[in-house]
């Protein structure tokens, strides 16, 4: 097995990362904990069952000498770090893991914007060195919600020509919302705010389902909108996309709807329509309507578990869902989305 080190110490990393490591102990050992703060990361380490070997714990604050980030990085016990960290806190430490030869998978997005994933994949494909690189990965864990695998394996059981799609996803972020009140959250300084944070996972789902039906996204036009003050700097996307191959479809998300609540990612073609979220699938076809219901799940454990499978192989590759250019395709449609409707719904092209 893997020795790894979660790094992070906020909710997703305390309530989704942390869960995930020990639950694949034939692939994961967790050997460490890291956090800005001494605080923050002893109240990680606490909050581990009573029954599970206590982690070390490493900290920048205070100094205290052998308790650093760039010391737990010295460890070689520690094959891989588990980067779960602010959005703008992220690539210089995925940066110093890599260089360290630890194998890394990254929090989504990959990076605050498409300029900066571009310059750190550039830089992992050509610039790190080595015979053998590191493992990078991102962890986008919708990709790996059973409920999202399950559509997608019917929109290729039903066939057809694809006619349309959409990405409907309606939410409301409450004052006392955790997320919400999570300092770098509530005051954002990148691009987006919580559309880009939240939003990109529905982006990776809608690609999902569309990359399952032999569709990729090309062209975007957007109106951008805040409707709710303390959601900055914006909170709602009305879009509507065209993929490479000319299919059109619509894609609204907006995080500021008190009263309206729900996400419907949907694949329409000419043999029946599958409709998708986190918990329910649902396939229309000339057959009827048949319905599949799931617990909610994130899929953080199948993720962690798959990039630790990853490691084990050997093989110097990631799977294909966690690589940093799958990733990096998502960003380039969020940012594209919120670039058009800060052009006054300018089109806008993405690579493909």
């Amino acid at each position: 097995m893997a020795g790894i080190a979660l790094l992070g110490a906020g909710i997703f990393a305390r309530y989704e990362h942390l869960p995930a490591i020990l639950a694949s102990p034939d692939l994961l050992s967790l050997k460490a904990v890291y956090s800005r703060s001494q605080t923050s990361a002893t109240a990680l380490a606490d909050s581990l069952p009573a029954n599970t070997p206590k982690p070390d714990i490493y900290f920048d604050s205070p100094s205290e000498p052998g308790r650093s980030l760039a010391d737990l990085l010295k460890r070689e016990d520690i094959l891989a770090v588990d980067v779960a960290l602010p959005i703008l806190a992220q690539a210089e430490v995925i940066k110093d893991a890599l260089k360290a030869g630890k194998h890394v998978l990254s929090e989504k997005p990959v990076a605050a914007d498409v300029k900066a994933a571009r310059g750190l994949i550039e830089w992992y494909n050509t610039g790190l060195g080595g015979e053998k690189k590191p493992l990078w990965g991102v962890a986008e864990n919708f990709r790996y919600m059973k409920s999202l695998v399950f559509a997608g394996e019917e929109v290729k059981r039903i066939g057809g020509k694809v006619l349309s799609f959409k990405l409907e996803k309606f939410g409301w972020v409450a004052e006392d919302n955790k997320y919400f009140n999570t300092e770098w959250r509530k005051v954002p300084d990148y691009q987006g705010g919580f559309l880009l944070d939240g939003g990109v996972h529905f982006v990776a789902a809608l690609r999902y389902l569309l990359g399952a039906s032999g569709q990729e996204l090309s062209k975007l036009v957007a109106y951008t909108a805040l409707l709710e003050e303390r959601l900055q700097p914006l909170d709602t996307i009305h879009g509507v996309a065209v993929t490479k191959q000319g299919v059109n479809g619509s894609v609204v998300i907006s995080f500021g709807t008190e009263f309206k609540n729900g996400t419907d990612v949907e694949i329409i073609t000419t043999n029946g329509t599958v409709s998708w979220n986190p918990t329910e699938v649902k396939t229309v076809t000339k057959d009827g309507e048949s319905k599949k219901d799931f617990e909610h799940s994130s899929g953080v454990g199948a993720e962690l578990a798959v990039f630790g499978q990853a490691i084990q192989a050997g093989t110097g590759k990631v799977d294909g869902l966690q690589t940093p250019e799958e990733a990096l395709r998502d960003l380039e449609i969020l940012e594209g989305l919120l670039e058009s409707g800060a052009g006054g719904a300018k089109v806008k092209d993405v690579a493909v």
